[in-house]
């Protein structure tokens, strides 16, 4: 039985591609795990493929943790006690534990060619075999080895028994038996030097003291052979938590990044910096992705990162594949919104009014953010909702001003009444425009609908608005005059015939 440690958790990506979802989650995990209990949250970066490294995606990644609200306690921005956190730094460390697994028997240097390989991997498949090495070198005296590895190149492999069985223990699925014959002998050091993930990582969880191995599903492959590594050096095991997969939105199959592309046309992704261009909260995609494959019980849902951090526990994990459902984080996106102060909302709103060109009065937007926090499902949306606030000029098309069921004519009589009430009041606001307009519709044998729609038009630019006369309360009478004139002369300017 292992002895109970102080928690420690890491997040050890690769910086081969962009953030997505599935890191976000594996990261939330493990910062939650470690703030809940105390103990500590390292990130760490498993650099050692330099095939695939992406210059920008570090950086993207320490971007996407931070705006999700995550911080650790040691890492390669902020230092700590082990380090250096790249693996690409450490390289001596994971020689010197490979070549005591090679002195002690647990691994053995290989000597075979690229070409011998193919060639084997080749007819292992042509007879149906599953492609594996076929223990080669294993067999040359471990002397003349040592002394051809001096000369010749080579890579380190583990040497796994070939009878026998292995446990190992996952938190999520119980006791997980494997048999050693179906087990490869995995290449732990590449022909340049560097150690893969098997040997790096392991050393690394157990130098760093991590007490909790929270990773995805695609390391269950490589399970046995990892927990081989950590009993050959007789280390203490971390507790092993293996996290659901996440699937296609349609619930068929793995979710995988080529697939974002698509979602992108339908205004949402994958990857986490995306989904801040696109109007998401950073609160909202947390508490999304922390109920894809965890539930506190059976009926909440909505999650403030202290709530997650109070109430998270690895026990209430779910191993269950979780489909990738947008319409919740849609869903969590408005809560979160409705639960801003009206201040934060405008202070968040304010960048996307920016980005799309409009020069944003502050006080202004305070003002108009209770009227349209009901309506908005992303912070992007408030261009569509209340850009006519921030702009000089809105574009309208003449026929658009003609009211329901009303012709140019009587949209234009109705217009130029409106404005001429409107121009005598002091400031334009509900409670003195509203009734009045109301009147003057009834006078004219109208519905209030049919004449302050002509008004959101000529108004607003478009159909659909926030509240109308709060709207013009906002925008000032000095605009909402000048925009009404505006739309009595393109009124003006139809006829009938040209209808």
């Amino acid at each position: 039985m292992s002895l109970k440690r102080p928690v420690r958790v890491r997040f050890a990506p690769s910086p081969t591609g962009r953030t997505h979802l599935g890191s976000g989650r594996t990261a939330l995990y493990n910062y939650l795990h470690a703030r809940q209990t105390g103990g500590k949250f390292v990130l760490r970066i498993e650099d050692t493929d330099q095939k695939r490294f992406v210059p920008s995606a570090e950086k993207e990644l320490i971007d996407s943790l931070h705006w999700l609200g995550l911080d650790w306690d040691e890492g390669p921005d902020v230092g700590g006690p082990h380090a250096p956190y790249y693996q690409s730094e450490r390289k001596e460390i994971y020689l010197e534990h490979a070549h005591w697994l090679v002195k002690n028997g647990f691994a053995y240097y290989c000597f075979c060619s690229p070409q011998r390989l193919e060639m084997m991997r080749h007819e292992q498949i042509q007879s149906k075999q599953n492609p594996h090495y076929d223990g080669l070198c294993r067999s040359i005296d471990p002397q003349l080895a040592a002394a051809r590895a001096q000369q010749e190149m080579h890579v380190v492999r583990f040497k796994m028994p070939g009878e026998g069985s292995i446990t190992v223990r996952d938190m999520l699925r119980g006791e997980i038996v494997v048999e050693n014959r179906n087990l490869d002998d995995y290449i732990l050091v590449k022909s340049d030097g560097l150690a893969l993930y098997h040997l790096a990582a392991m050393v690394d969880d157990h130098l760093m003291d991590i007490s909790h191995v929270i990773r995805g599903s695609e390391w269950l492959s490589t399970f046995a052979l990892h927990a081989h590594i950590i009993r050959a050096f007789s280390w203490q095991e971390p507790e092993w938590v293996h996290l659901s997969v996440f699937l296609k939105p349609s619930g068929k199959g793995k979710m995988s990044k080529r697939e974002s592309s698509d979602l992108i046309k339908d205004g949402y992704s994958i990857f986490i910096s995306d989904l801040r261009t696109l109007g998401y909260m950073p609160e909202a995609v947390a508490n999304w992705i922390a109920l894809m494959g965890w539930s506190y019980d059976d009926h909440s849902e909505f999650f403030s990162l202290q709530d997650l951090i109070k109430k998270f526990s690895l026990e209430r994990l779910n191993p269950a594949p979780a489909a990738i459902n947008f319409s919740k984080l849609d869903h969590f996106n408005g809560l979160h919104i409705r639960n801003l102060p009206t201040n934060e909302l405008a202070h968040r709103l304010s960048p996307y009014l920016r980005l799309a060109g409009y020069d944003v009065d502050d006080q202004s937007l305070v003002d108009i953010v209770p009227l349209i926090r009901e309506r908005l499902v992303t912070l992007d949306e408030a261009d569509y909702w209340i850009g006519f606030l921030f702009t000089n000029e809105i574009k309208i098309e003449p026929i658009q001003l003609i009211g329901s069921k009303m012709n140019a004519k009587e949209s234009l009589i109705a217009a130029r009444d409106a404005y001429a009430i409107l121009a005598e009041l002091p400031e334009v606001n509900p409670v003195n425009a509203e009734p009045l307009l109301r009147a003057l519709a009834e006078g004219l044998g109208l519905k209030a609908g049919q004449l302050f729609g002509i008004l959101r038009v000529a108004i607003t630019g478009q159909t659909v608005s926030p509240p109308l006369f709060e709207s013009m309360q906002v925008l000032g009478k000095e605009k909402v005059l000048a925009r009404l004139n505006n739309a009595v002369a393109l009124l003006s300017s139809l006829t009938e015939d040209k209808l």
